[in-house]
């Protein structure tokens, strides 16, 4: 595996004010239509009208009582859930500067899986409103071991990185399977989560998991310029004014906050946080004041379409959208992993 050094902002190509923020408004429009879908389509087909009515007015009807109830909170968790994942892979793409930092691949899923795991079989926890504690722990002591096993003195290496990160993941997968098949009462609770589901949340995950993802996106944001500075190494960020232990701090409670909400709401996703900051970079080059916004944006747009497809890809019964991403996403990895210059960042 080849990894290029990244390149300096100012050397590319710059894109126009105006034609990255036309994109955007295309992409936030892309994710409304979308969200449309979402509601419409399902086991029962809804008429697009007849939504557009049910999120205004409730006529006691079954088709308001499934817009109302069942697609609206599982929409909203869609929306919530991908610009959480798309985010953490931006952040983590950034800081680490390595092209295939997502949450999944650096064992930060497998940390928050374990520890979710910890709390059925130990606590015996059953909603998400208590696994999200246990997922953010999980997350963030995966997230700190990875980085410490793959830093070479003061320097992050994208390599050992991504060694770190697989063989935390393969540790901590150990120990979930075992937990597992010692506790039959942990697997029946853990199955339906640990595959990744929109499906069958409420309302009440999208009230309690809000304040959290809210936070988690206000620091993401702000990281923009100073991820930008990193870009050109260590060193001169500092000079330019980056505090680097600060930006790290943030940086690593941003990355916990939403993959913990994300894992917690929905069980472990992967490779949406992989592929979708790389779209936007094709899109807006390095800049990471507008990776970030796109990656927020796009990546719901990934997930929404993946868990549509789901609920229409068989004749009977759903499709859920953690396979519909692995199968979209895994070949898109396989081709960064075979290029010679898999990314500049």
């Amino acid at each position: 595996m080849t990894l290029t050094a990244p390149r300096p902002a100012a050397v590319r190509p710059r894109r126009g004010l105006a034609t990255r923020s036309s994109w955007l408004v295309v992409a936030v429009a892309v994710l409304a239509v979308l969200c449309l879908f979402s509601l419409a389509v399902g086991a029962q087909g809804i008429p697009l009208g007849t939504v557009w009515r049910a999120l205004w007015t409730d006529d006691g009807s079954d088709q308001a009582f499934i817009v109302a109830d069942l697609r609206i909170p599982r929409t909203l968790i869609g929306l919530g859930v991908g610009a959480a994942l798309g985010l953490t892979g931006a952040l983590m793409q950034g800081l680490t500067r390595n092209p295939l930092a997502d949450p999944g691949i650096l064992g930060v899923n497998a940390g928050s899986s374990a520890a979710v795991v910890l709390a059925i079989a130990v606590f015996g926890v059953t909603t998400p409103a208590g696994y999200v504690w246990f997922a953010f722990a999980g997350a963030a002591a995966a997230a700190v071991v990875v980085y410490l096993l793959g830093a070479t003195g003061r320097v992050v290496s994208p390599e050992r990185t991504v060694l770190a990160g697989a063989a935390v993941s393969a540790v901590l997968v150990s120990f979930v399977s075992t937990v597992l098949l010692l506790s039959p009462d942990t697997f029946d609770s853990f199955r339906f989560w640990a595959i990744g589901s929109l499906a069958g949340r409420r309302m009440d995950i999208v009230v309690t998991l809000a304040p959290f993802l809210l936070v988690g996106i206000v620091l993401a944001l702000g990281l923009g310029r100073a991820l930008n500075a990193l870009a050109l190494g260590d060193q001169t960020g500092a000079a330019l004014g980056v505090r680097l232990g600060r930006t790290r701090l943030l940086t690593g409670i941003a990355v916990t906050l939403l993959c913990g909400v994300a894992t917690a709401a929905v069980g472990p996703i992967g490779f949406v946080g992989l592929t979708v900051p790389h779209v936007a970079r094709m899109i807006v080059g390095p800049d990471q004041r507008w990776v970030l916004p796109y990656s927020m944006v796009l990546a719901p747009v990934l997930l929404l379409a993946a868990d549509v497809v789901g609920r229409v890809a068989l004749p009977s019964g759903e499709l859920e959208v953690g396979i519909v991403t692995a199968f979209l996403g895994a070949p898109v990895f396989v081709l960064l992993c075979r290029r010679r210059r898999i990314a500049q960042l």
